[in-house]
């Protein structure tokens, strides 16, 4: 019998956690010594001064006196910087490469502002590693959307809880064909962002046509992603699973309520179907941010949260909702056949990102369940996408109103049994009853793993606001945290040659209740901080991010 999600009733976090509180940051000079304090402020005021001289426009600061100060929730005043940063703390020198992060980074358009974080325009933010220094820069994704919105002062195209008005019927009838046709659909690339193996970067969001390539080197926008084949789809996961060799990725099934999993050769735009799933439950396809891969399987899950029809034709402001009586599902598709391995119901459950996956083996080496790992809100969807409002974000007062979460782990049994089970792999006090925007060592993708680093909570809150390193194995975790600030997602880069899971750095992004902000790298095994460099603003929070080694 599967194991029930039952709501978490626990009480407030007492999970060891590092809380550090700091007497200005001004960093080392190039040689590594600490300068004086008269030099350091001196240091500060060329990097500002090199930024200060830019005057925003009355349309990018319009609207801040009640955003409130936390960068993280403020639109970021200008189009792209780029400048070398002081740095406090040693760089490994082996860390040689770029990180990428994207994000929603423009919350207006003209005097309009939007009301959802994930309707944002996107930011990509770039920090440039090279022999112990650290050079940082942004830019805005110039996606067909951002300029028509910049050209005609309104938005144009449909985002994720804003949608042009139609000024007559014939308007709308053409938003129709437009919406079908994906025309009208965003192509807004503000949520991921990919290496490829053949080395092109692509960012990416929900729609098919919110692909686009970018230069790694100077963010420049490349242009829009064309896929040369007929496969047809109009929305995707934004979190494709990328090798060397391949692209893996869903496409929801709108029309005939299924999905279609696709692969990619690298060096290629030609996407092939490697096989379909159809729906078991439910109007539409469940929403699906992100899915589970093992070495031989994909894992397809339906959720409760499903793709509405109705709204995304009347455009409401979600194009999403919730079906509690529809049943919640996880498919199981041999990669190399693309055959239906299992379908197993599973208990309800909300998700945004899966953590990983990995095939349990018999004695005789047969592979008897999988093992898939996710961030698992314990909410009504309806109040979490509620709480992720640009309102709710800006206007914390201090109440604890952020949703439990928690590691909930799937077992998927491959012997023929209809039920799954879905339990908790860490006890929720350990980080905070707060989980969400995880991240791997990349060689234990789709392989039995031990660590995780994701975003916790140090509560009361509102929104993650801790790092966390999760220990799955002794059932632990070790925090990061730094008050009023709010860090995005850890990203964890291996040192060369390594032979430890943890043997790396996790990098990060941190907006401060300041209004300023800085890079963030602590050390992979011991979660300690090893480097700080703080940028001239703070930068609005971000989601995903990739790792670009040097050439």
């Amino acid at each position: 019998m599967a194991s029930r999600s039952v709501p978490h009733t626990l009480a407030r976090a007492t999970a060891a956690t590092v809380s550090i509180k700091r007497e200005p940051v001004y960093g080392l000079d190039p040689s590594g010594s600490r300068p004086s304090l008269p030099l350091q402020r001196s240091k500060l005021t060329e990097l500002r001064a090199a930024v200060t001289s830019y005057q925003p426009t009355e349309a990018a600061t319009s609207g801040r006196a009640d955003q409130g100060q936390l960068s993280a929730w403020t639109s970021i005043a200008q189009e792209r910087w780029e400048g070398k940063l002081i740095v406090e703390g040693e760089i490994p020198l082996w860390l040689s490469g770029t990180y990428l992060r994207n994000g929603p980074g423009i919350w207006h358009v003209d005097n309009h502002h939007f009301g959802h974080l994930f309707d944002g325009f996107g930011t990509l933010v770039r920090l440039h590693f090279d022999n112990g220094s650290l050079t940082a820069g942004h830019r805005q994704i110039e996606s067909e959307a951002y300029k028509a919105a910049k050209k005609n002062n309104r938005l144009c195209y449909r985002e994720y809880s804003e949608t042009p008005k139609a000024n007559n019927l014939l308007s709308y009838l053409r938003s129709l064909l437009g919406f079908f046709s994906g025309r009208f659909l965003t192509d807004n690339a503000n949520n991921g962002v990919v290496l490829l193996g053949d080395g092109r970067v692509l960012c990416l969001t929900e729609t098919v046509s919110g692909s686009v390539l970018i230069d790694p080197d100077t963010l420049d926008t490349v242009g829009k992603f064309e896929f040369a084949d007929r496969v047809w789809g109009m929305v995707q996961s934004p979190h494709p699973m990328v090798t060397e060799k391949e692209f893996l990725t869903v496409l929801p099934d709108l029309v005939r309520n299924g999905y279609n999993l696709v692969s990619m050769k690298a060096g290629t735009n030609e996407r092939k179907v490697i096989g379909r799933v159809d729906c078991r439950g439910g109007p539409s396809p469940g929403w699906m941010h992100s899915f589970p891969v093992t070495v031989n399987y994909l894992v397809v899950p339906e959720m409760l949260l499903r793709y509405s029809m109705p709204n995304l034709l009347q455009g409401v402001p979600t194009p999403l909702k919730w079906y509690p009586e529809s049943g919640s599902f996880m498919h199981v598709m041999c990669r190399s056949s693309g055959k239906i391995v299992a379908t197993v119901e599973v208990p309800p459950f909300m998700t945004c990102h899966f953590i990983n996956a990995y095939e349990e083996v018999d004695e005789e080496g047969r592979v008897t369940s999988i093992i898939a790992d996710c961030c698992e809100h314990n909410a009504d969807p309806t109040t979490i996408l509620e709480r992720l409002k640009l309102h709710s974000l800006r206007s914390f007062a201090g109440q604890d109103i952020l949703p439990d979460a928690r590691v909930g782990r799937f077992r998927i049994p491959l012997n023929g049994e209809t039920i799954g089970e879905l339990d908790s792999a860490l006890d929720p006090e350990e980080h905070g009853r707060g989980m969400d925007m995880c991240n791997v060592n990349p060689a234990y993708l789709g392989r039995p793993y031990r660590y995780a680093y994701a975003c916790g909570a140090q509560r009361p809150c509102n929104f993650p606001n801790t790092l966390t390193k999760m220990d799955l194995v002794e059932k632990t975790a070790r925090n990061w945290h730094e008050e009023g600030s709010v860090p995005s997602e850890p990203y964890f880069v291996a040192r060369p040659g390594a032979t430890e899971e943890d043997d790396g750095v996790v990098i990060s992004i941190v907006s401060c209740k300041s209004g300023e902000g800085y890079a963030l790298i602590l050390d992979g095994s011991s979660f300690e901080e090893i480097v700080r460099a703080n940028l001239p603003y703070g930068l609005p929070y971000g989601f995903h991010g990739c790792w670009v080694p040097k050439k």
